[in-house]
């Protein structure tokens, strides 16, 4: 079973998705005449001034990007970072930023797309993404795919923002503190109920205090231990580039093969950390108020900017400037070293931030699934997934997750393919809604 599991991710995960990943995001940057990179300043501005929103929806554009941040950074921004760079080396970090870079027009797309085609449940709220711009936006011969999305998204989430996220939370408090892991998981449990249970304006609520907080505290920490180490920046800059290119920098091994790794590690981690192309984050802004989907659209780009061209090259450069990799450790440990090695107790405050991020993660998440049930089933489905979102978290703690941790990685990637099969149909429908908008403001 494990072994058709992993056939079947290698094959998910292999380079036939990780070209479609990146050349939508291609397709897109150049349809889009690469205006998700010029236009950073335009979305900074909007996501400023979009606190209470104009138009119709349910919570703000802002809340819309700190409820999608919320289920993307995560444990991808301190374990998954690590994990690409300890199996791809630091020229893993180079591909998650051109991963970024083309991923922030496949975003954008999502978040004008989503709210394009959205619609309103028959509780009044409004329910959009890939599946409803595939059923909305394509002819009915695709709408197939999004009955797959949908399944796919509902599933997924049990796995990656749900039991592992658990799980990782429980064994970095146990080997820090010694706290048992049902402990831990019962807490937690309690905590994402009173979140998740009161729907996705608490949610929004909840993630818009506590994302900026802890983005800024993560950040502002990797920036002392950069400072305190400000020499050697270039070196480990050219490390990362040199690596990426030449594969020079890995020990043993013929170059190709460590470029090759240190691609496919560096996009599929990239994706896994800022989840562009995934379809996950367009869910959540189709809730958003206003009626400019192009607006939303510059938005939501910032997402990818914020989660990894800021917070995982915070840890990647961490992590190469600290030398850590010869260790041979990987995941939230090969971070919590290197931060332990920078100052005293530097390893305590990546456990705290892995907790705070692995709970935003699961209540983010719990959105996403929970509109996926609704566009399955209706909004009758909506109390019974909750339910069975909160009950989840403490199994993680307890189970080997290896397997689950598989199953849910291939879901993630089934997702991914319906929703960049839409927006390569759709690429033409956005160009033209960005061009129009545009022009208006011209």
């Amino acid at each position: 079973m494990v072994d058709l599991i992993n056939t079947v991710n290698g094959w998910a995960w292999g380079p036939v998705t990780l070209v479609l990943l990146l050349g939508t995001g291609l397709y897109l940057s150049a349809g889009l005449k690469f205006a998700t990179i010029r236009k950073i300043p335009s979305g900074v501005r909007l996501l400023l001034s979009g606190r209470k929103g104009d138009g119709k929806g349910d919570i703000s554009p802002f809340s819309a990007l700190m409820t999608s941040l919320s289920a993307t950074i995560g444990t991808g921004n301190i374990a998954g970072v690590a994990t690409a760079v300890a199996l791809g080396g630091p020229g893993a970090l180079f591909w998650m930023w051109i991963t970024a870079l083309v991923g922030m027009a496949t975003k954008f797309a999502e978040a004008v797309c989503a709210v394009h085609f959205r619609e309103q449940d028959d509780k009044g709220n409004f329910s959009g993404g890939p599946m409803y711009y595939i059923k909305n936006g394509l002819h009915k011969r695709w709408h197939w795919l999004a009955y797959a999305f949908a399944l796919f998204g509902s599933l997924a989430g049990f796995g990656i923002a749900n039991t592992v996220q658990s799980n990782s939370v429980s064994q970095v408090l146990h080997d820090a503190f010694s706290v048992p892991p049902l402990a831990t998981g019962l807490v937690l449990m309690v905590l994402v109920g009173a979140v998740v249970l009161g729907g996705i304006k608490r949610i929004s609520s909840v993630a818009s205090l506590l994302v900026p907080m802890m983005a800024l505290a993560y950040i502002m920490l990797s920036l002392v231990v950069i400072l305190l180490n400000i020499t050697a920046v270039p070196a480990a800059i050219a490390t990362i580039v040199d690596s990426a290119l030449t594969g020079s920098a890995a020990a043993g091994g013929f170059a190709g093969a460590t470029v090759w790794a240190a691609l496919r590690f560096g996009v599929a981690r990239g994706i896994f950390s800022n989840e562009a192309g995934l379809g996950s984050a367009p869910i959540a802004h189709a809730a958003a108020k206003t009626d400019q989907p192009v607006e939303q659209g510059m938005i939501a780009m910032l997402g990818t900017f914020i989660d990894t061209l800021i917070v995982c090259t915070m840890t990647g450069l961490v992590i190469v400037i600290m030398d850590v990799l010869p260790t041979g450790i990987s995941g939230a440990s090969l971070t919590s070293l290197a931060f332990g090695n920078a100052f005293p107790g530097g390893e305590y405050i990546v456990t705290l931030g892995l907790c705070l991020f692995a709970f935003t993660t699961m209540i983010g998440w719990s959105f996403y699934g929970e509109r996926c049930v609704v566009f399955l089933v209706g909004t009758r489905g909506i109390v019974p997934f909750r339910i069975l979102w909160v009950v989840a978290i403490p199994l993680g703690t307890v189970v080997q997750l290896d397997l689950v941790w598989l199953i849910a990685d291939t879901l993630n990637a089934f997702m991914a393919i319906p929703n960049l099969v839409a927006l390569l149909l759709l690429g033409p429908l956005v160009f033209k809604l960005t061009r129009d908008y545009f022009n208006k403001r011209a």
